[in-house]
């Protein structure tokens, strides 16, 4: 290890990154989540009723929709994650108590979220004058997407994006390091390819490898675990093509530091973990602390995930999650171009 230092610091720092990614990074205390809300009533009981709710700290109310159509399509396109709703007669339902007096809108795809957002149906609302303090309505919750509540309609279309990470990297991280152990790279050198030539000819057949897998993780999920697609396969396919060649160029960097493939094995799993914490996939993003969540954002996995939940789950265009595929086409770029302009054509 002396002489290695590459292999020094992953001996230091794995442990440590562990430490810091299930300490910060895991939390089931979910708070600050994004929230629409439609306040059709627009009473004075009706505005503290936001306020009291505000704050508790469990939401953060971002977006003041008109209707109640315009709320589910922030929630659809996953710029909200949960949506309250306040009818027009709301004050009516607060005096015959027979009625929920607003609806909570939860989106069930994301782990963490609905147990979260169930505590705020339990807000009081100021006493009408004349009633004596009497008790009001309950706010009703309603589930979008994962009305059952099942945890595998939660994990198995993020699986997709996992796996691909677990392999992709791998694949081309020890690509270019397997050539330069094998000799082969001489006979690249003699050649009048290119650097970035080279690197998007490391990742076109490695796409088509990633389809496939993508097919049999998402065949399973339908067979075996009876996980709804409402969204447009093609849609799905496409930000999987993107996502597997961002993942791709992190391992065409990952090899142009590497020197041996034991090297590019660790650095490759040494990314993994934080993308699987980290992502969104098993645990709730919310309850990171808002700097892990800015680490989160260089991750590829975060934004497909939300790519794949949005789309299989959710039934949202491209169009719509414009954002999440923004950052990743961007990834991709800086990726390609940081391998491409690493590697030279030498042997040292």
């Amino acid at each position: 290890m002396s002489r290695d230092r590459l292999t020094l610091a992953m001996v230091v720092g794995i442990p440590l990154l562990q430490m810091m990614i299930f300490g910060y990074g895991i939390n089931y205390d979910v708070r600050h989540i994004r929230t629409g809300v439609v306040d059709l009533a627009n009473t004075t009981a009706s505005r503290a009723l936001v306020a009291d709710i505000a704050s508790s700290q469990v939401v953060d109310i971002v977006a003041r929709p008109p209707g109640a159509e315009q709320l589910r399509n922030l929630i659809v396109a996953g710029t909200v994650h949960a949506g309250l709703y306040i009818p027009p007669d709301f004050e009516r339902r607060r005096i015959d108590g027979t009625r929920p007096v607003a609806q909570v809108i939860v989106d069930g795809t994301r782990p963490g979220v609905d147990v979260a957002v169930r505590t705020i149906s339990e807000t009081p609302l100021p006493p009408r004058a004349g009633t004596g303090g009497r008790k009001v309505p309950a706010i009703e919750v309603l589930t979008e997407f994962n009305p059952e509540k099942r945890t595998a309609v939660q994990i198995v279309p993020a699986l997709i994006g996992v796996i691909l990470s677990m392999t992709m990297v791998i694949f081309t991280a020890i690509g270019l390091v397997r050539e330069r152990e094998r000799g082969n790279l001489e006979l690249l050198i003699t050649t009048p390819v290119r650097s970035i030539e080279l690197m998007v000819g490391k990742i076109l057949p490695y796409i088509a490898v990633g389809l496939i897998q993508t097919t049999l993780v998402l065949l399973t999920g339908v067979l075996l675990f009876n996980v709804p697609i409402n969204g447009s396969v093609l849609d799905l396919y496409l930000g999987a093509g993107l996502f597997i060649a961002a993942t791709l160029g992190l391992g065409l960097v990952i090899s142009t530091v590497a020197t041996t493939q034991f090297q590019a094995m660790q650095l490759g799993f040494f990314t993994l973990l934080p993308s699987i914490l980290l992502s969104g996939f098993a645990f709730p993003f919310e309850g990171s602390p808002h700097w892990v969540q800015i680490v989160a954002q260089v991750l590829p996995l975060t934004h497909f995930v939300e790519i794949l939940r949005g789309v299989i789950l959710r039934g949202a265009t491209l169009a719509a999650l414009w954002l999440p595929i923004v950052k990743l086409s961007v990834f991709l770029l800086l990726a390609v171009s940081l391998a491409a302009a690493r590697f030279h054509k030498r042997l040292d």
